[in-house]
């Protein structure tokens, strides 16, 4: 006996019922052999009920690949229901990546030409969701003059196809140019949404387009008053806003218009201003509504006093109840820290407090923030509130926060002792959570200040006697020791307490350190060099140094063992030689007086080369070279070396006057970051007019699938140098290769010193925060010899 098919009703109904997975898919095949027997035997009638009934059963995640057929005979039937279910089919069953997507192109061009505005609907829905490329280029024509149609309801999905198509093929952007300003006019609400929504596409795809629609500025700016004066429709009024979807869709496309152009920016000035100032605030539409001001206030060349106004509003965010809100806030802020940072400094106070959000975002968006409103005035307070933050943050957010304070400290530390002593807070705190180089860049910066160097191995000597589980720390401190034992055993430091101590309790330190199952081999490593050093450093005998010495020559660690039979075959047979290759070792000063007279010194020269002119090189070039010829001696001038050694070279030197000398060679590009797409690449210029003159171009290109927002980039370098970071060309870098951000950096390397770059990059990506901190060692040598 046959089973008959069920009704999509009893369908649902018995999927439902099924208690068990293999049930369900027991009915499900079942249904799904009479749909198929239906299928081959051509029932015309009932064919629209046995594709929903499959439609419902692909939305379970069953396969139903077998109606895409039916869809197009659906589509093609003169029945309106079956247009119906058939269209529904083809939204959900086909896709670009089959072909057969493209067999109902002609029906939808039918369907769009009948007139009959349900069956139009239908079309343009389906077009909208899964039209390909070769299919919005047949079907533009008929989209362009549905869009002038006198029905609304066509109108206003005939648009948000336009929408789908540009989105698709930009080179369509012209077709759909000329009903855009007709359509500015409608009162329709849904029409001129649409209208602000394919407007919008349309300038950020093409530069034409953007050329265009700037002057329908004034006509945007008169819409905007009219819904912020007098509302638009009480039916589109959110909690006493006027229409905010609308208000905020006019102010993103005003946003666009207005970038980096002076008259559209000033023709919306005003308008900014008083929606910035009249919108109600109580309510989160109106939130909505005063951030998109913000955003574009901050994105056209608006007036300074509009600016502050913007910030001061982001800083009324930051003391809203709701986290949202601050988030929002924080985020803004902290991309404009870098264009108004004077302006965002006002509300340090309350960026501080947010250090303190018990959620995990608003906390890091904070530290992020505070670390970016660091400067040379307010360091020593912010260096507090960061220590202070350091000790009770997450454990996810301490690396971020240590990171970044050392950082800091190294670009605007006060005083050398205040460096000191800010690295060594961060050690005792954190000190499992900093990057590498801080054990480097400390031990650097103790050696070059030769002052504190009996406070610096007194302050560690204390620190490692209360805790040796910080390895960072332990590595300092034994460095340390073993390099100014001598002062530390002699006591005469006079800026901190007096503190007593001997050899045997220096001693019994470092060998409680090799001993601590704590200890890294190379914390072992930094304590068995420092006993050595220990040895031409104190004044007892030092059997103990050569026992514990002899005892790691059998250590498991190669390079614990080899260290220490090299250690002790110096004492057995190089004892005469130990005391001079165990001297303090001589490390280059990091800055000082005479660096920062040289810094002074050439920056007013190149001050003065600015204002002086200076005589072009092929000038200078072609004297030398005339000197040459003509067996000149001067003291002042240093001759070139000849270019040619044969007889007939004074012949080819003195043709050669009129020509320019060789460009120098390009110095290489370098790729310093890449991550998920997301490339970061420099490129070096020297102006031959300044060689001590550094120009970097950063460029941050974006091959992934989702576009990154909110990208920063800021740089640090070592304080011999000078570094001026310019303002970046934006912070959004589109998908798929699209425009990149760059971004110059200027550093005056008068001393010709290695270069060392220390980059910080955040941005947003695929809905993620990211944040790398890293350092660039292998910039080209060109760029600073």
């Amino acid at each position: 006996m046959v089973v008959p098919s069920l009704k999509l009703q009893d369908l649902i109904e018995e999927i439902r019922g099924a208690k068990t997975q293999a049930q369900e898919r027991e009915v499900i095949q079942k249904e799904c052999a009479h749909i198929r027997a239906s299928f081959r035997d051509g029932d015309p009638v009932h064919r629209h009920r046995q594709l929903a009934k499959l439609l419902y059963v692909h939305m379970l995640g069953y396969p139903a690949h077998f109606g895409q057929m039916e869809c197009l005979k659906l589509i093609a039937s003169s029945r309106f229901t079956d247009k119906r279910v058939g269209y529904l089919g083809a939204m959900l069953l086909l896709d670009e990546r089959h072909d057969a997507h493209l067999l109902i192109t002609n029906s939808i061009k039918n369907d769009l030409s009948q007139g009959i505005q349900p069956v139009q609907g239908l079309a343009l829905c389906t077009l909208s969701t899964m039209g390909s490329a070769e299919m919005c280029r047949d079907l533009a024509p008929e989209v362009e003059k549905l869009l002038l149609q006198p029905s609304p309801y066509v109108r206003k999905k005939a648009i948000l196809t336009a929408v789908h198509m540009i989105r698709k093929v930009p080179e369509l952007s012209s077709v759909f140019l000329p009903p855009c300003a007709q359509l500015l006019h409608e009162r329709h609400h849904g029409i001129l949404l649409g209208t602000i929504t394919l407007i919008t596409e349309l300038c950020e795809r093409s530069p034409a387009a953007l050329r265009h629609f700037r002057k329908v500025v004034p006509q945007l700016v008169q819409i905007l008053r009219t819904l912020v004066t007098t509302g638009y429709s009480t039916e589109h009024s959110i909690s006493g806003v006027s229409d905010p979807f609308l208000q905020v869709q006019i102010l993103r496309l005003l946003r666009i218009l207005g970038r980096n152009h002076e008259d559209s920016s000033e023709t919306m000035n005003d308008l900014l201003a008083q929606v910035a100032t009249n919108t109600d605030t109580s309510r989160n539409a109106g939130n909505a509504v005063l951030f998109e001001t913000v955003l574009t206030i901050m994105d056209i060349r608006s007036a300074a006093g509009l600016r502050v106004l913007a910030v001061n509003i982001l800083g009324r965010f930051l003391l809203n109840s709701d986290r949202n809100i601050r988030y929002v806030a924080l985020t803004s802020l902290l991309r404009l820290v870098q264009s108004d940072h004077s302006a965002v400094q006002r509300h340090r106070p309350t960026v501080v407090e947010c250090l303190r959000e018990t959620d995990a975002s608003l906390s890091r968006r904070a530290l992020e923030l505070s670390l970016a409103l660091v400067n040379s005035s307010n360091v020593r307070a912010m260096m507090q509130e960061l220590q202070a933050f350091l000790e009770s943050c997450p454990p996810d957010l301490r690396a971020d926060c240590a990171s970044g304070i050392l950082l800091a400290a190294e670009r605007f530390a006060p005083t050398k002792r205040w460096h000191i002593d800010t690295i060594l807070h961060v050690l005792t705190t954190a000190g499992t959570h900093v990057q590498d180089d801080a054990v480097a860049n400390l031990t650097q910066l103790i050696g070059g200040a030769q002052e504190l160097h009996a406070y610096s191995v007194r302050r560690l000597y204390n620190a490692l006697a209360e805790n040796i589980s910080q390895q960072p720390l332990v590595q300092v401190a034994a460095w340390c020791i073993g390099e100014y034992g001598d002062l530390l055993l002699a006591g005469n430091c006079e800026e901190i307490e007096p503190l007593q101590v001997d050899e045997e309790e220096v001693l019994a330190l470092l060998e409680k350190v090799l001993q601590s199952h704590m200890s890294l081999p190379a914390t072992r490593g930094y304590a068995l060099t420092a006993l050595m050093k220990l040895s031409t450093r104190l004044c007892g005998d030092n059997n103990r140094i050569r026992q514990v010495v002899s005892i790691y020559g059998s250590c498991l660690d190669v390079e614990l063992q080899q260290r220490a039979v090299e250690y002790d075959t110096l004492f057995r047979k190089y004892d005469h030689m130990r005391a001079a290759i165990l001297e303090k070792m001589p490390l280059v000063e990091r800055d000082g007086p005479q660096a920062d007279e040289e810094a002074k010194e050439s920056k007013e020269a190149a001050q003065l080369s600015e204002a002086a002119p200076v005589p072009t090189e092929p000038q200078a070039s072609q004297l030398l070279d005339l000197l040459d010829l003509l067996d000149g001696t001067s003291g002042d001038v240093q001759h070139p070396p000849p270019l040619d050694p044969s007889p007939g070279g004074a012949l080819v030197h003195l043709l050669d006057l009129p020509c320019a000398p060789p460009s120098p060679a390009p110095i290489p590009d370098l790729k310093v970051f890449e991550r998920e797409g997301v490339q970061l690449n420099l490129s070096f210029i020297r102006p031959p007019e300044n060689p001590a003159l550094l120009l970097i171009t950063v460029t941050a290109t974006n091959f992934s699938e989702g576009d990154v927002t909110h990208f920063i980039c800021q740089a640090a370098v070592p304080k011999s140098l000078q570094l001026q970071l310019q303002a970046p060309s934006g912070n959004t870098v589109p998908a798929r290769g699209g425009l990149p951000i760059t971004q110059l950096f200027r550093i005056l390397n008068p001393n010709k010193a290695p270069l060392r770059l220390k980059l910080r990059l955040t941005y947003n990506h695929f809905h993620q925060s990211v944040q790398e901190i890293f350092e660039v060692n292998n910039l080209p040598v060109e760029s600073w010899q």
